[in-house]
C-alpha cells in the first residue's frame, strides 16, 4: 500500500534555514539518537562521527546542517526549542568538545573532526546522505540516513563493524531495511507519515485520482484532504494542530517585520523587511499582531502598495528562516515565505480572515504538495529550485483559487499556471547560505500565486492544453535532465560569480 502523506507531512514546524539541509538532518539525527535509546544502549555509547555526503557535505555549513546534526544528537527537539539558544549550546560543544545525549550520557565530541565533510563522495540513493556512525561497546554501527526534501527523511541501513577487527556485522538485517529505491515507502519525519498502511478514504497520487473523487463527491480538495485526515485524527485536533501550523507562519512574520540588522553567514545581507514595514507603515508603532495587521488593512489598496506587502511577508519568513529562527516548511524552508505570504494577503486584502477559511486553504495546498512529491520531487538537491518556490507557488496558487470561489478544476489549474513559470529554476545559492538568491525568489513565488489563481479563476480550465499532472511530470524530467551544479551544490550559477571570501561563512 503506498504512504499516506499528510497535511502535517506537508506542513512542519522546525527551524531554519534549510528543511533538507538542516531540518531533514537533525529529524535524522534526532531518530537516530532514540533509536538507540529505545534500545536501552544509550548509557554504553562510547563514541560518535557524523558523516556528511554530497550537497549536504557541499553546503552544509551555509545551511547550519552541523548545527543540526550536534541539536539532534544532543536530543533538542526543533519543533520547541528555543531558537535564540541554538548558537550558545553549539559553542559549548566545541569548546568543552563534549555531548550530551538527551541529558542521560556525556561523551567527548570534537567538532572540528566527528564531523566529516565528504564532498566529493555521495551515497547511491540520493544527493542527501549522511551516515552516523556510533560506537557501542567497541562495536561501530552505522546508521544509514537520507535527506529527501521538505523535512522527510529516509532510513536504510544499519551494519556493526567490529572496531578492532573491522569485521562487518549484519546489526539489522536486510528484511528492516525500507526500501530506499521505492520512493512513497519513507520514513516520514512527522508522527502522521509513520504510519505507513494508514487507509484513507480518497486516497490520491495523481491530479486525475484527485479529480476523481472531487467528481464523484462532489467535495472541494480541502474538504477531500480533510476526510483524509479524519482518518487519522479528531476533527477538533485536526483543527488545532492546522491552527497551530498557521500561527507559527504569522509570528514568523510579525517577527521578520520587527527585526533589524545583518542576516548571519558572511554575506553580510541586511534584512529588508523591518525597513520596508516601517516605510510602509510610516513608521505608525503597533503593540501586537491584531494593532499590527489593521494599520497595513487601513493603510491603502493600490495595487502597487499591496504588492509592497506580499513582498514583505515573504522577506520576512525568509529572513528569518535564515537566522536559525521558527519556520513552517512549505514544502520546504527555502520556500517557506511563499504560503504564509499568499494566505495573509489573503486575510488582508480578500477579507478571508475566519479560521475555517485558514485551515481550508491550508489542506488546499498540501494536497497539491502531495502531488509533487508524489509525482517529482520537492527536494532542490534532486530537482534545482523549481522543486522548492515552484512547488510552494503551485500549493498557494491552488489554496488561493479556492479560497476565491474557484473550483476544482480551476484550483488545479492554477497550480500548473505558476509551476509552468518555474520550469528549469536552478539553486546555486551564494556561499551555501539560504539567502542569495533564496529570500528574493520568495516574493516572485508569491507574486506569481496571485497571478497564476487570477488567471485560473477567469478561465475555463476544459480548454487548456497543458494539465498540473503533464507538468509534474515535466518538472521531473526537467529535474533528471538538470546539471549537477544548479542542484544546491553551489557548483555552478550566481554561487560561482561571487568571490569565494566573500561567501565563506
Amino acid at each position: 500500500m503506498e504512504k499516506f502523506i499528510s497535511v502535517f507531512d506537508m506542513f512542519k514546524i522546525g527551524v531554519g534555514p534549510s528543511s533538507s539541509h538542516t531540518l531533514g538532518p537533525w529529524l535524522a539525527a534526532l531518530h537516530c539518537l532514540n533509536h538507540i535509546d529505545d534500545l536501552n544502549d544509550l548509557q554504553k555509547v562510547e563514541k560518535i562521527q557524523i558523516k556528511l555526503y554530497g550537497s549536504l557535505a557541499k553546503t552544509g555549513k551555509g545551511h547550519g546542517t552541523d548545527f543540526a546534526v550536534v541539536m539532534g544528537i544532543s536530543g533538542a527537539d526543533p519543533k520547541t526549542i528555543d531558537t535564540n539558544l541554538i548558537i550558545s549550546m553549539i559553542d559549548d560543544v566545541k569548546k568543552q568538545r563534549l555531548i550530551s545525549l538527551k541529558n542521560k550520557k556525556n561523551i567527548q565530541f570534537n567538532y572540528d573532526t566527528d564531523i566529516i565533510f565528504l564532498k566529493d563522495q555521495t551515497l547511491s540513493h540520493h544527493p542527501n546522505g549522511l551516515q552516523f556512525v556510533i560506537t557501542i561497546n567497541s562495536i561501530e554501527q552505522i546508521f544509514t540516513y537520507f535527506s529527501i526534501g521538505g523535512g522527510f527523511i529516509e532510513f536504510e541501513e544499519e551494519e556493526a563493524i567490529a572496531s578492532d577487527a573491522g569485521n562487518k556485522l549484519n546489526a539489522s538485517d536486510a528484511g528492516n531495511k525500507l526500501n530506499a529505491s521505492d520512493t512513497r515507502n519513507k520514513l516520514s519525519a512527522t508522527d502522521s507519515g509513520n504510519k505507513l498502511n494508514l487507509e484513507v478514504q480518497f486516497d490520491f497520487y495523481t491530479t486525475n485520482e484527485l479529480l476523481h473523487w472531487c467528481m464523484k463527491t462532489g467535495m472541494n480538495i480541502s474538504e477531500i484532504v480533510r476526510e483524509n485526515e479524519k482518518t487519522n485524527l479528531e476533527e477538533t485536533i485536526l483543527n488545532e494542530k492546522l491552527d497551530a501550523i498557521w500561527d507559527t507562519m504569522l509570528s514568523c512574520i510579525y517577527k521578520g517585520c520587527k527585526t533589524e540588522g545583518v542576516l548571519p553567514g558572511g554575506l553580510q545581507v541586511r534584512r529588508r523587511a523591518y525597513d520596508l514595514n516601517n516605510k510602509l507603515n510610516h513608521n505608525a508603532s503597533f503593540n501586537n499582531i491584531e494593532e499590527w495587521k489593521n494599520l497595513i488593512i487601513n493603510g491603502g489598496h493600490d495595487f502597487s502598495y499591496i504588492l509592497d506587502w506580499v513582498s514583505c511577508f515573504a522577506l520576512a519568513v525568509n529572513e528569518e528562516n535564515a537566522s536559525f529562527g521558527r519556520v513552517v516548511t512549505a514544502p520546504t524552508n527555502g520556500a517557506a515565505g511563499v504560503i504564509p505570504a499568499v494566505l495573509l494577503y489573503a486575510q488582508l486584502f480578500c477579507n478571508k480572515t475566519s479560521p475555517v477559511a485558514i485551515r481550508q486553504f491550508l489542506m488546499t495546498a498540501s494536497a497539491i504538495g502531495i502531488l509533487f512529491k508524489s509525482g517529482a520531487t520537492i527536494s532542490a538537491a534532486m530537482g534545482g529550485c523549481q522543486a522548492e518556490i515552484g512547488v510552494s507557488s503551485a500549493m498557494a496558487a491552488a489554496a488561493l483559487t479556492e479560497l476565491l470561489g474557484g473550483n476544482q478544476k480551476q484550483c488545479l489549474m492554477a497550480a500548473e499556471i505558476a509551476m509552468e513559470h518555474h520550469l528549469g529554476l536552478t539553486c546555486d545559492p551564494i556561499g551555501g547560505l539560504v539567502q542569495i538568491p533564496c529570500i528574493e525568489r520568495n516574493t516572485m513565488g508569491a507574486i506569481k500565486a496571485i497571478t497564476a489563481a487570477q488567471l485560473a479563476l477567469q478561465s475555463k480550465p476544459d480548454f487548456a492544453v497543458v494539465s498540473l499532472d503533464k507538468v509534474i511530470k515535466t518538472m521531473w524530467n526537467t529535474a533528471l535532465d538538470m546539471n549537477v551544479k544548479y542542484k544546491e551544490t553551489a557548483d555552478g550559477g550566481l554561487a560561482v560569480q561571487i568571490p569565494i571570501a566573500l561567501a565563506e561563512c
